[in-house]
């Protein structure tokens, strides 16, 4: 089977995300970068319903993201991926979370985790 893929960058949310006293009471940016593995073969109906629908996906997310609270970058990027695997479409997902504000002398910290569907 073919894999293709579907991309989305630079998804930005505002949340609770850290260890230090302010990251617990200040919301603050996080990057999403995401990386769908699919088959888009489905595609040639042109019909939304054969296809992961990545404006569904996005929007979960978003809502993930912005009501969590979590203390490590890790564990919202493995949640990410675990919303992404769900739809057994995606064969493989590949997210980066990045705080651009973690430090002070570079752009951004982040993380990727990796996972295709059954090794999670």
């Amino acid at each position: 089977m073919a894999m293709d893929q579907v991309h989305i960058k630079d998804l930005l949310v505002r949340t609770i995300l850290g260890i230090n006293p302010d990251e617990r009471v200040n919301k603050q940016d996080v990057l999403i970068n995401i990386t769908l593995h699919t088959d888009h073969s489905a595609a040639v109906s042109d019909d939304i319903k054969d296809v992961v629908n990545y404006r569904t996906l996005t929007k979960e997310i978003i809502d993930f993201a912005e009501n969590s609270a979590l203390f490590l970058v890790e564990k919202m990027a493995l949640e990410i991926v675990e919303l992404c695997l769900a739809d057994k479409r995606v064969a493989r997902a590949v997210v980066t979370v990045e705080k651009p504000t973690a430090l002070r002398f570079a752009r951004s910290v982040g993380v990727t985790v990796d996972r295709s569907q059954g090794n999670g």
